[in-house]
């Protein structure tokens, strides 16, 4: 999940595929290759976004609490595994320790944000020919398939409560919800397959390791760890427990919320595209992350269901438009030898970072004020934010020189 972006990785380097001739596309006419990679980011965000929201409820219908919960998803974002070998044996477990043994060596990952090993692959190989002018689009076109395919993954999340309703215990169909989440990991896995092995060998083995970018790439690695440790904080499937426990609120209900939240971040993404052009790629990062962020405070401090659920739904809009705009970034303000070795160690510690928060959210969900997470996350993302800022308001992509 990412909950197929560690899928089959190794399956990827034995595949042996002709060499093809590399082309000059621009993103209105995308290279054949683009086209596998982002039909399986389409199939990882379709799981996505029924486990996000399935996860919590299974776990509380075997029997744990919510701390353990959030010492599950801290282990499922920790680990690096196989999503196919998650999705058959997860369901036939129902204790806490195998339970947590398979999320930190399975891919079930509880947060809607693309985190993986694949990652930083994925995004050498879209920036591969693409122009400058063109390179955030590109990621914008990347970020809408997963949001707009986690959207109607959320709705999938509905799926249990109609089987229960045709006569199957709620576990036995939240079990099967994991067997078609192994299905699209093994989909996924062909399509990752199909890239062909000179652009993989081109991504794989940056032609040299980081050289005149390294301070700025260790300035922004930091930064996106910080952010990504606030992230943790309410990852997808925590603020689904949230809402399940505050208000109430039905497995149906969740599925629709979730639709329309991913809805929301998939047609943002085209906006920060339209917007970075304008106002530049670090202001886009900025000025959309802090209202977002203040509208996940207020929810913190709502009692009313309607109320929490449009704020939320502001959040969405808005809370994502640094995605393609903060990868677009790293790639621009780095030279074209060192983009992969800077994908990766920006991504490690917003991963490592990731891994750490949920944990430590399971506990403040335990507490007497259960919203403390929401006002964690949102205040540290507003620090990250003046930060990037005051950091990197100068550095500019070359298409903003």
């Amino acid at each position: 999940m990412s909950c197929h972006g560690r899928v089959l990785s190794h399956s990827i380097m034995e595949v042996r595929l002709v060499r093809r001739p590399m082309t000059t596309s621009t993103p209105s006419t995308p290279r054949p290759d683009i086209f596998y990679l982002y039909a399986a980011r389409a199939l990882r965000g379709f799981g996505d976004g029924f486990a996000i929201i399935i996860l919590p409820v299974y776990l509380l219908a075997i029997g744990l609490s919510p701390q353990q919960v959030g010492i599950v998803a801290s282990a499922s974002l920790a680990g690096a595994g196989l999503a196919v070998v998650t999705g058959l044996v997860f369901p036939m477990v129902g204790a806490m320790t195998p339970v947590l043994l398979l999320a930190f060596i399975g891919t079930i990952n509880p947060s809607a944000g693309d985190l993986g090993m694949l990652i930083p692959l994925e995004h050498a190989l879209l920036t591969q020919e693409t122009a400058d002018r063109d390179r955030t689009s590109v990621f914008a076109r990347y970020s809408l398939i997963g949001s707009l395919t986690t959207a109607a993954g959320s709705l999938a999340a509905a799926v249990p409560e109609f089987l229960t309703a045709g006569g199957f215990d709620q576990v036995g169909a939240l079990r099967l919800m994991f067997y078609g989440y192994a299905a699209l990991g093994l989909l996924a896995a062909v399509l990752y397959s199909r890239l062909p092995r000179d652009h993989m060998r081109a991504a794989i083995r940056p032609k040299s390791a980081l050289g005149p970018s390294r301070t700025i790439v260790y300035k922004l690695a930091a930064l996106f760890g910080l952010d990504a440790f606030a992230g943790g904080f309410v990852v997808q499937s925590l603020l689904a427990l949230w809402l399940f426990q505050q208000f109430d609120l039905s497995l149906g209900a969740a599925s629709a919320f979730f639709f329309c939240s991913s809805l929301l971040s998939a047609l943002s993404f085209p906006i920060a595209a339209w917007l970075a052009r304008r106002i530049g790629l670090v202001n886009t990062m900025v000025f959309t992350h802090i209202p977002s962020s203040l509208c996940l405070i207020a929810v913190a401090f709502t009692s009313n269901l309607t109320a929490a659920l449009i704020l939320l739904l502001v959040r969405s809009a808005l809370s994502q438009m640094d995605v393609p705009t903060r990868s677009s970034y790293v790639m621009a303000v780095v030279t074209p030898a060192e983009r992969t070795a800077a994908a990766s160690v920006t991504a490690v510690p917003r991963s490592l970072a990731s891994s750490i928060s949920p944990a430590i959210a399971g506990f403040m969900l335990a507490g007497t004020f259960a919203a403390l997470p929401l006002v964690v996350c949102g205040g540290l993302k507003i620090v990250y934010d003046l930060a990037l800022l005051g950091m990197f308001r100068h550095t500019k992509p070359p298409e903003e020189s």
